[in-house]
């Protein structure tokens, strides 16, 4: 490969990519394009991850993603046509004409698995091999435990360790090392110990429930809609997404809610939720399945008395919740070992979910980064749209979650916040303190 004018691609480089979930799925696949090759360690012990269970709003990044790299056919996401806000009573109070396409997180990642390794399901077709594109390796059951540059500075030893047996380990170097393992990033944590990952002061509850298993009534609320209520201390919202196997057809489909509800540092409500139900206390994530009974339970009691009777009604039917603990994380840098170590999506920053931006930002991130080796755009472009991009949008989580479930807002300031966080990207103007950047 030809030297660009800033120089970093003298060679057909090798990357290693730490965490294969979409944000390291993304870059694969980017750089794959490009014909470089990449090889993904993941740190999950089962070759595919499973039943994530959740929901995705697929802004303007995410499809521009898709338009670039995705060979598949099958449909993405499902459309919403109209946001609209309740009361109490289940009112519809406000509404406002506005196209989104949600999708789910099990049919991006099929898809994205297709076109990075040709991993084969149900949800779509492996597209043919591209004799242009560069090779792809995947590897689950490996934990990253160190990164070192070579002593001859020509690039960098990975060492990992099996995630089911650490008395077994390995290492591979590579010209270039992409973190991509999420909010409490390993790679993050070896060039920036001191980044550390904090709790918000409440919780997002997230279930589907099969469209067909819903009321008519209900139903009808949230057809096509992208549907919110807020209360004290309280938001819930919920759309369609893709059902089984990512059939956008409808009567086939699910709803997904995202409930927000507060539950104090050290709380016995908080250790309540994050318990499963086999008696582990979780961190920040109960996954799908886990969830315990009695805790669940009284999550329900709790929706039928605060929230409006749609919402009250999927919380209630949802037959496998789990729970996320709100988190907040930004790192200062995203660049370490000279731009040889790059951290990407959510290993920058983590997003609170009420900015419906932590797939745009994986796609986004990995569509810069593959446009600076390209030598399509320089490094300050690269690090400033990167950076202003998470620093920004970071920001506005911060505020628009503190809002929400700290203080009490008349309906029309929740709106606002809303309308502002749907803005494109391409007409956002990010201030001066989100884009300042060191290029020395």
């Amino acid at each position: 490969m030809e030297t660009n004018n800033e120089g970093q691609t003298p060679k057909k480089m090798q990357w290693v990519i730490v965490g294969g979930s979409l944000g390291g799925l993304a870059a694969g696949i980017a750089l794959k394009a490009l014909g470089y090759d990449t090889t993904i360690l993941e740190r999950n012990p089962t070759p595919l991850l499973h039943d994530q269970g959740a929901g995705i709003v697929a802004g303007g990044d995410s499809l521009e993603f898709f338009e670039r790299y995705n060979r598949c056919k099958q449909p993405i996401a499902v459309r919403s046509i109209r946001r609209q806000y309740l009361d109490r009573e289940g009112n519809i109070v406000h509404q406002i004409e506005s196209e989104q396409d949600m999708s789910s997180w099990d049919l991006t990642y099929y898809i994205m698995r297709a076109n990075y390794d040709g991993t084969a399901s149900a949800y779509c077709d492996v597209p043919p091999p591209d004799p242009a594109h560069g090779k792809a390796a995947h590897y689950h059951d490996r934990t990253v435990t160190a990164i070192e540059e070579l002593t001859d500075g020509s690039g960098l030893r990975v060492s990992w360790q099996q995630t089911s047996d650490p008395s077994t380990t390995g290492s591979l170097t590579a010209d270039r090392v992409i973190g991509a393992d999420g909010p409490s990033s390993t790679v993050r944590s070896l060039f920036a110990p001191d980044v550390q990952r904090t709790y918000a002061g409440y919780c997002a509850l997230r279930g589907t429930v099969p469209e067909g298993e819903a009321t008519a009534a209900t139903r009808a609320v949230f057809s096509e809609r992208f549907t919110f209520y807020h209360g004290p201390g309280v938001q819930i919202l919920a759309y369609l997404i893709p059902g089984v196997n990512g059939t956008v057809e409808p009567g086939h489909r699910l709803i997904n809610f995202v409930y927000y509800t507060n539950f104090p540092a050290g709380s016995p409500e908080l250790d309540a939720i994050l318990t499963d139900r086999l008696g582990r206390r979780r961190t920040i994530t109960m996954p799908p399945g886990m969830t315990d009974p009695a805790a669940w339970q009284r999550q329900r009691d709790i929706a039928r008395a605060v929230l409006p009777p749609p919402f009250a009604e999927v919380v209630c039917k949802a037959a496998r919740p789990f729970v996320q603990a709100v988190t907040d994380v930004l790192s200062p840098e995203h660049e370490f070992a000279g731009g040889k170590v790059v951290l990407i999506g959510d290993a920058i920053a983590g997003f609170r979910p009420h900015t419906v931006a932590s797939t745009a930002q994986a796609a986004l991130d990995a569509m810069l980064y593959a446009d600076y080796v390209a030598g399509r755009i320089g490094r300050a472009e690269w690090k400033r749209e990167t950076m202003g991009y998470a620093r920004y949008i970071q920001r506005r989580g911060v505020d628009m979650g503190t809002r929400s479930q700290h203080l009490r807002l008349p309906l029309s300031e929740y709106i606002r916040d809303r309308d502002v966080a749907s803005t494109p990207r391409r007409d956002e103007v990010y201030p001066e303190w989100a884009t300042a950047v060191d290029l020395m």
